[in-house]
């Protein structure tokens, strides 16, 4: 079983004050008594003016001098102001507790109290508390410090109820502990305000609570005292599973560390030269080649490569594996390395991507990967353009090698230059490297600009660059358009009126361009215009555009804006399905996929090509079955299922295609409405706003397959969905020889705002490396692969399987 590696910072080591904010009151102040009775005045509610006392107590003393907040009048009070303590973490005891108290100045001193309360600022787990804490403030009474608290402001687990049980969830999602689901959580939202409505009709509206917000860190906060760790041993019953803090994990092993100084320094001289494998060891250096780029060697495998690195030379694929277990830190050794580097068997493309991961910090190891991409032809680069532009996240500097290279080729073609400007622009938005996608984006301009009509073999560099410039502009009009469209009150009949009106009207300048603009989807495509009466709207909650452009050559293409959404993860899912197609019918297995284009032209914006194509939901509703559908554009009464061979050819490898895509990608949350059929019966699929296993619907199928789809190739019985299934176990094979290399360029997009990777890149990399299943051979693989689908199918049909089951019986 893999372990997830457990990253936390102890609190010795935090050199920073205690902060916090004090955020709201919750509840409704106590009616104050009358003059002359014990009985409050009921006829209105109490306005006051309060402030909070917080106090620290280490070890039930009081440390440091008490802070107040402002003060605050009226009924509803939310002061939101940060408090901070001049004591530091590491000065904190593991019973340390701050103590709140809640006054009203706007009263006589006997009532001013309104009631006190206390937590602990390390629970019982000795993790430093973080996020939104609810005190329950105990009336009349001021905090206690003491330990045990008499004022203990979390409620006893006999009294907590659905409403603590809650709360303690939204505490956890508010700092990202639990997937976020948009659809359910609006569901879950509105369920959770009825309970509150609920529970504050009843005796909860009597109690008040003070809401604390303590600050977060990248990683927990582990409680250990400055010097020696002295834990005192807390009482434990039997069979009681406790947590134990290790400081010494992720720390290098001294002895170890030591040990492999010493041996590589007796084999850095000539004798390792002549150095060869033993059987065994040869077997195991096999092994360890045969590692995925995401597999991290353990130390005896880093010596063993190091040992026999003179006789590994002539090895391409071992290089990469070899500068893994490198000591870069030591001088001698890096030196050593990078000239064993420049004499090693040229490695492929794909293990150069792998060199521009994080894990390669070198700059000359990095420059060595540049160098081997230099190799690549123009379509090659175009499908890895986009790991590339993320990679330099990685490099040392601004101005990289890496930067450089990317510039100097796309000079010479348009198609990369587009790309790479928009690529580089959308990442613009991120403050952290902001600097450094400027400087990718500056070097661009000013090399094209100085490119003379000759280079470039016809236009100079001025108007390449004017014809990028007027890309922008365009979409920046398609938005403003879009906003103007979306204010109009009424259904998409009304939307659809004004658009066109603007298209030929206010803005007529759209339906005929002064000089042509290069497509943002196809570069070498020069579009001239808008055609208005060719134009609509989709009906979604968005309402993206359905734009219909003049061609230079008279013809015209089709394309979808869409602003309010992110396409950044949509084009990633398409880039590779794109790749994915290319590494088929390199295998010569055309599967009639469909890569549509997708652009993100800014972090909420976008445009992808538009495909003449119906949903499966649509189909279904008017034609009842896709065989149904199929009939209509491809008759052939002597044909299977009354339609030609050749389109039932093309629905089968479609199908078996995006399985084994969508498989492995992890892509989730399908239905037959993002299922899309072309006439000539190529199935495709859309909208990937779920990747990487995640899914909103509980235990999702592996194989994104439909009982529709297996029906139109006759059922789970036929000759048809047998030939389904040897195409996905072929497809499943050979993209399984390409694993490291989709490895490689998903790695490259660790550091990327990819909400899907973002959340959490090792994880989502582990669950596309398991997709592989890279400890089978091809023959395990396939049987494995047929057993997965057979598994998918059984779940759609179960009356198939019962059926299957009892003549089964029958005839034993």
């Amino acid at each position: 079983m893999s372990m997830r590696e457990y990253r936390f910072f102890l609190s010795c080591d935090i050199n920073l004050p205690v902060t916090f904010k004090i955020d709201r009151l919750e509840g409704t102040l106590p009616p104050l008594k009358s003059p002359n009775s014990d009985i409050g005045y009921a006829s209105e509610e109490r306005r006051g003016e309060l402030y909070v006392e917080c106090a620290l107590f280490v070890d039930g003393a009081p440390f440091g001098l008490s802070m107040r907040t402002r003060l605050e009048s009226g009924q509803s009070f939310y002061w939101n102001e940060l408090i901070t303590l001049s004591t530091k973490y590491r000065d904190l005891t593991a019973h340390s507790q701050l103590a709140f108290t809640v006054w009203d100045v706007s009263c006589a001193k006997d009532e001013g109290l309104i009631g006190g309360a206390s937590i602990l600022l390390f629970n019982s787990k000795k993790q430093l508390r973080t996020g939104k804490q609810k005190l329950r403030l105990w009336l009349g009474e001021e905090a206690d410090g003491s330990f045990p608290s008499s004022t203990p402001g979390k409620v006893p687990r006999h009294e907590r109820g659905e409403l603590e049980r809650l709360e303690k969830l939204m505490n956890k999602y508010e700092r990202g502990k639990i997937q976020r689901v948009d659809w359910l959580d609006r569901l879950t939202f509105k369920a959770v305000e009825k309970i509150k409505e609920r529970e504050s009709c009843g005796t909860r509206s009597s109690q008040l609570y003070l809401v604390v917000d303590f600050c977060s860190f990248e990683h927990q906060v582990v409680f250990q005292e400055s010097g020696p760790n002295v834990f005192l041993p807390s009482p434990i019953g039997a069979n009681e599973l406790v947590t134990v803090w290790d400081p010494e994990v992720g720390k290098i092993n001294p002895s170890e560390h030591k040990q492999i100084k010493l041996a590589r320094s007796l084999t850095r001289g000539i004798i390792d030269r002549d150095l060869k494998p033993s059987s065994n060891e040869r077997k195991a250096i096999q092994r360890i080649l045969k590692y995925p780029p995401t597999r991290t060697l353990s130390g005896d495998e880093k010596q063993l490569l190091w040992k026999f690195r003179f006789s590994l030379m002539s090895e391409k694929k071992a290089l990469t594996k070899f500068l893994r277990c490198v000591e870069w830190s030591d001088v001698q050794e890096a030196k050593q390395a990078v000239e064993l580097m420049g004499k090693w068997e040229t490695i492929d493309v794909c293990d150069a991507l792998e060199l521009l991961s994080p894990v390669f910090e070198s700059e000359e190891v990095r420059a060595y990967a540049v160098s081997v991409l230099e190799r690549a032809g123009d379509d090659e680069l175009q499908c890895y353009l986009l790991q590339l532009v993320q990679a330099l996240r990685f490099e040392r500097s601004d101005r990289s090698r890496l930067s450089q290279f990317l510039v100097e080729r796309s000079l010479k073609n348009i198609e990369l230059a587009s790309f790479l400007r928009w690529y580089v622009a959308v990442e613009l938005h991120d403050p952290a490297y902001a600097k450094r996608f400027y400087c990718t984006y500056e070097m661009l301009e000013e090399n094209m600009l100085k490119l003379s009509a000759g280079e470039t073999g016809g236009e100079d560099g001025s108007k390449l660059w004017q014809s990028l410039v007027r890309q922008t502009e365009l979409t920046a009009q398609l938005c403003s358009i879009m906003r103007d469209v979306r204010n109009v009150r009424g259904g998409t009949q009304k939307k659809m009126q004004k658009l066109r009106q603007l298209l030929s009207g206010l803005l007529s300048e759209l339906t005929y361009f002064d000089e042509p603009i290069r497509s943002p989807l196809a570069p070498r495509v020069l579009i001239t215009g808008i055609v208005p009466n060719e134009c609509g709207l989709f009906k979604s909650a968005l309402h993206p555009l359905r734009l219909t452009f003049r061609i230079d050559n008279g013809e015209s293409c089709k394309i979808i804006f869409k602003k309010g959404d992110d396409l950044r993860q949509d084009q990633l899912v398409i880039q590779m399905v794109s790749l994915m197609d290319r590494l088929l019918k390199l295998e010569n297995l055309d599967l009639h996929l469909t890569p549509y284009r997708v652009l993100a032209t800014g972090q909420d914006e976008g445009m992808m090509e538009f495909i003449p194509s119906r949903s499966l939901a649509q189909i279904l509703s008017e034609h009842r079955s896709i065989i149904g559908f199929l009939q209509k554009f491809h008759p052939d009464e002597d044909g299977p299922f009354g339609i030609t061979a050749t389109c039932l050819e093309t629905f089968i490898k479609s199908c078996a295609g995006y399985s084994v895509i969508t498989y492995i990608l992890g892509v989730g949350d399908r239905h037959l409405d993002n299922l899309l059929l072309r006439d000539d019966g190529r199935l495709f699929h859309v909208d990937f706003g779920f990747i990487l296993g995640r899914d909103p619907k509980p235990f999702p199928p592996p194989m994104k397959l439909c009982k529709e789809m297996v029906e139109a190739m006759g059922g789970a019985e036929s000759q048809y969905y047998t030939r389904f299934k040897s195409y996905c176990c072929e497809a499943y094979n050979i993209l399984r020889k390409s694993s490291n290399l989709i490895l490689n360029l998903f790695h490259l997009m660790a550091g990327s705002n990819i909400p899907d990777i973002a959340s959490d890149p090792e994880k989502g990399i582990l669950k596309l490396q398991e997709k592989f299943r890279l400890d089978l051979d091809d023959e395990a693989s396939i049987h494995f692969f047929q057993d997965l689908i057979n598994d998918s199918v059984s779940a759609l049909f179960p009356q198939m399987v019962e059926t299957i089951h009892r003549w089964a019986q029958y005839w034993r």
